[in-house]
């Protein structure tokens, strides 16, 4: 074929490229792989989404373009829940757009308020989803280290003002993935007087917003002053309601973002199948009803999956939200050796900090995607790992 574009050779590899092949040749050889990379965890979502989808897929309405407006039962839905939850009175059709999960929408954000040149500043490890668009629209992705004496907060004082003088664009994501990090409110309010100062938007993905544990309970940076104005604030349902394969999520902002971002995607896709969007209309209604258990599942498991690395020696915090696991590499060793050391040796699938940026270097991830006994035989395994 012809030569790719310079930005797109200028992408990071994706993670866990070179796993999959280790993985393939240990499970054809007959080991048992528990794997603990992806953050996709095989659960089901509730009864109610499942039933909803049977009883509208044979419907010919849910089969049309959904286009931008999408599902108005879905727009008010979410708007219901930013309500209930967070006490944000938004308008469904103005400051709510449907998304092909979440991803898709920080994705194309970018391509609506970046020119080439500019910078993006986003927190480093982060989600591949923030680093590549920027490249890919012509933009200059910022790095910033997430370290533990920052608590893993992005420190927006350490920004070069060089940097911070080009910037348009500043991605945020708390409770955090990978570092399961929780921002106060101090930083919160922070972070939005920084942007109001120098002209950024603030794109603030909220994924992990109700995988909270012991009382924690997160904010939307929408209940700050000033923040509607320059935020666009990105949930998805893939995490708090196991429908990672479902893609469906939504964006929350002021009118004028909503707009900016709706346009570009009316070039870029026809929105989420309609009856996927009155599917999530019935997980947004069991919200109260179905998610605290599903999140007591993961509490189980972070307590088991901690309490086991202790025991066989690892430095492992007891996180407040999200569904993983940051863990320091022992002995210094870098972080995608330790990773593929415990694949090869026995069985085990980490995400190595560095495949997430320079900035996660010296620390490996654990997604609970597994019950509390394959936790604990995992940690007693990468206990070997660090022993031989």
């Amino acid at each position: 074929m012809p030569r790719t574009g310079a930005r797109f050779r200028a992408l990071p590899p994706y993670p866990l490229a070179e796993m999959k092949a280790i993985r393939r040749r240990i499970e054809a050889e007959g080991g048992d792989v528990i794997d603990l990379g992806a953050g996709d965890a095989p659960l089901p979502p509730p009864s109610a989404v499942i039933e909803k989808l049977r009883e509208v897929a044979g419907d010919i309405f849910h089969s049309r373009y959904a286009f931008q407006l999408g599902l108005p039962a879905f727009r008010e839905a979410a708007a219901n829940f930013m309500a209930a939850r967070f006490g944000v009175t938004l308008d469904p059709a103005t400051e709510i757009l449907p998304l092909i999960g979440s991803k898709e929408g920080i994705a194309h954000l970018p391509f609506a308020v970046l020119d080439p040149g500019d910078a993006a500043v986003l927190p480093d490890p982060g989600y591949q989803a923030y680093r590549g668009p920027v490249l890919l629209a012509g933009g200059e992705p910022w790095p910033v280290a997430l370290r533990p004496e920052h608590d893993f907060l992005l420190p927006l004082d350490g920004i070069p003002g060089e940097v911070v003088r080009r910037a348009r664009l500043l991605y945020l994501n708390y409770p955090n993935n990978p570092t399961a990090a929780v921002a106060p409110d101090t930083y919160l309010e922070e972070a939005v007087a920084f942007c109001a100062r120098h002209d950024l938007l603030l794109a603030f993905d909220h994924a992990y917003s109700e995988l909270g544990f012991d009382g924690y309970r997160s904010r939307s940076i929408l209940e700050f002053e000033g923040a509607r104005e320059r935020s666009l604030e990105f949930h998805s349902l893939s995490k708090t309601y196991n429908m990672t394969g479902w893609r469906l999520g939504w964006a929350a902002g002021g009118p004028e973002a909503i707009e900016v971002l709706s346009r570009v995607k009316t070039f870029m896709d026809t929105g989420p199948y309609l009856g996927i969007q009155a599917a999530g209309v019935a997980a947004l209604e069991s919200w109260r009803s179905w998610v605290p258990e599903n999140v007591e599942r993961f509490r189980r498991r972070r307590d088991a999956a901690v309490d086991a690395l202790r025991a066989v020696g690892f430095e492992a915090e007891r996180p407040q939200a999200t569904m993983y696991l940051w863990v320091p590499v022992p002995d210094g060793e870098p972080s995608e050796a330790f990773a593929v050391r415990a694949l090869e040796q026995e069985g085990v699938i980490v995400l190595p900090g560095a495949a997430l940026g320079a900035g996660g270097e010296g620390f490996f991830r654990i997604a609970l995607t597994q019950g509390e006994a394959r936790l604990a035989e995992a940690a007693e395994r990468l206990g070997r790992v660090v022993l031989g």
